[in-house]
């Protein structure tokens, strides 16, 4: 008897005791915007997620090249995501929340009410995304003009950035739009300032997206020569007069209103923000990588490349000196890491690319049959099916790459970010014939992923040679979650890939920001180091160094030529 009563206390003092170890348990809220969609997490102090969700988020394409979204919907899906990771936790436990956002432009009026951001004067349209490229002409103009602040993003003014994206909105809107317009925000810090009311902007997104070049601040000659010299009155009130690191503790925390919109507590902290590029980066590249035997064991952080692959992708490297790299953003002083600086590459087009290849073949009806057939509906549904289907084309003895060999893809479809810094450039595919089966789709799927990984190559070897001494690719994203793209990516750079342990890594780095500004963590520094861990190796086969060597020569050739078909072409321009 005295053994069952026994059993039965020890058993309720587990339970007790387990109660006691929740309630003492502590975490914090990342939320990240991304093109399509708004997801949160619920992460503990070590880093790992308990629970996270997800909501699609609107985009309009009222003209070719513009893109536009609502900073309303989206501040409605960030409560709603947010609400239900935190749905069944003591509020107390959550000690900080964190945003980051792309980097897409939001307006404003005096009263902080949306201004429409295109002709059809839907004032809810409010938001310039990032992939709007409306601005390509204002962004060569700015280029043209050679001020000193283009050294700081590769020589060339891209229409992904802020400058150009202001520039045509004074030029094309002035009725409608500018003059309305009261306060320009880059998304993640319009979520912040939505949280905490604070106005103060992360030096990651005016450094990274905007021109600011900490410590001396704004440059009043750019803004002036490019047209904008409104926007330097009041101390650049409209654009920016605070600045503070990524994860400094905004204001008072969560504002009584922005505290019940989320369904949290007042006051709770809430950390300066970053563009959600950036928080994969800090989500993974400070892991804790001793026992994996990789080269950058024992070597400084700047040894290491984090890319983020989504839609598009960015590869991000630091360095301790500033370090000017043709066609590549940065030198960018504490934008990511504090007191590092930061380089950041990118494709412009990389998930969104495979999607564009795949879709719009003829073959993929049949393709979409077949995985309603197969075993795949419930897993990585028509990439695994595809990645699968590969591995049958080839012979037992020879590698999925190799499969490549004859049919090749320049991926710039919507124009060159790094390390050409080339927005006029478009895709090429060479070596395509009559056939329209589902293999030749399937090849045309594999040489698009060889492509993007030639690119990544690209923009190393750009690094390489402005003194970067990259040893090791850390990968997050979505399409870390596909073994062919992160395969061929070690294979064509013959650089080891690491994986996050948690594979939503971006939402791990928002987390963070979130455990800086409660001060549970001291820095970034400390806090990447005990919530980013390695989840998997990917080592490249060195046995196909030689095919990739000539993959790439093939590579940069398709470049060249298509230049050379420009030049042709304007030539004939300029006779008529």
């Amino acid at each position: 008897m005295f053994a069952v009563g026994h059993s039965k206390t020890t058993k309720v003092q587990k339970a007790v005791s387990s109660l006691m170890a929740d309630s003492a348990e502590v975490f914090y809220v990342g939320v990240d915007v991304g093109t399509a969609s708004v997801r949160a997490a619920l992460v503990t102090r070590d880093g790992h997620l308990k629970t996270s969700a997800q909501e699609p988020i609107t985009i309009w394409e009222p003209h070719s090249d513009h893109y536009v979204q609502s900073s309303s919907e989206i501040w409605e899906k960030c409560c709603s995501v947010v609400k239900k990771v935190t749905l069944g936790v003591n509020k107390k436990q959550v000690r900080g929340v964190g945003f980051d956002a792309t980097c897409s432009l939001v307006v404003l009026d005096q009263s902080f009410q949306p201004v429409a951001v295109n002709q059809d004067g839907d004032n809810l349209r409010n938001v310039v995304m990032w992939m709007d490229h409306r601005a390509a002409e204002q962004a060569a103009r700015i280029t043209s003009a050679g001020h000193s602040v283009l050294s700081r993003v590769g020589g060339v003014m891209s229409p992904e950035m802020q400058p150009p994206k202001l520039l045509w909105l004074k030029e094309n809107l002035w009725e409608n739009c500018w003059n309305k317009a009261a306060h320009f925000f880059d998304l993640s810090d319009f979520l912040s300032w939505k949280a905490t009311g604070s106005l103060t902007r992360s030096l990651c997104t005016l450094v990274c997206k905007w021109t600011y070049c900490p410590p001396e601040g704004w440059d009043v000659s750019f803004w002036t020569s490019i047209g904008l010299e409104d926007l330097t009155q009041n101390n650049f009130s409209k654009i920016g007069s605070m600045t503070c690191s990524p994860g400094s503790s905004l204001g008072d925390g969560l504002t009584q209103g922005a505290a019940a919109d989320l369904g949290l507590d007042p006051g709770t902290a809430v950390g300066a923000s970053l563009l959600d590029a950036h928080a994969g980066g800090l989500g993974m590249i400070g892991a804790d990588v001793k026992g994996f035997r990789l080269p950058c064991e024992n070597q400084p952080i700047t040894t290491r490349m984090a890319m983020i692959c989504g839609t598009s992708s960015c590869h991000m490297a630091i360095s301790e000196q500033p370090l000017f790299v043709p066609g590549v953003w940065g030198p960018y002083l504490s934008a990511m890491v504090p007191d590092l600086w930061l380089n950041e590459g990118g494709q412009s087009v990389a998930g969104r690319l495979i999607d564009h290849m795949v879709n719009g073949h003829v073959a993929y009806t049949q393709l979409q049959e077949k995985v309603r057939q197969s075993c795949y509906t419930s897993g990585g549904g028509i990439y695994s099916y595809l990645n699968s289907h590969l591995h049958l084309m080839a012979s037992s003895c020879s590698a999925v790459d190799l499969l490549g060999s004859s049919l090749h893809v320049w991926p710039d479809f919507h124009g060159n970010r790094s390390p050409l810094a080339d927005p006029t450039l478009r895709g090429m595919v060479v070596g395509l014939s009559l056939s329209q089966t589902l293999d030749d789709l399937a090849l045309l799927y594999l040489v698009t992923i060889q492509a993007l990984a030639l690119g990544t190559l690209h923009i190393l070897e750009a690094m390489k040679e402005a003194g970067h001494d990259i040893k090791t690719i850390f990968l997050c994203g979505g399409l870390s979650k596909n073994s062919l793209f992160v395969q061929t990516h070690a294979n064509a750079t013959g650089l080891p890939v690491v994986l996050p342990e948690q594979t939503e890594a971006v939402l791990v780095g928002t987390a963070i920001l979130g455990a800086c500004a409660s001060h549970d963590h001291g820095t970034i520094q400390e806090a990447m180091v005990k919530m980013a861990k390695v989840g998997k190796v990917v080592e490249p086969d060195h046995s196909l160094q030689r095919f990739y060597q000539r993959k790439y020569q093939v590579f940069r050739c398709l470049v060249a030529h298509q230049r050379e078909y420009q030049a042709l072409m304007n030539t004939f321009g300029t006779t008529l």
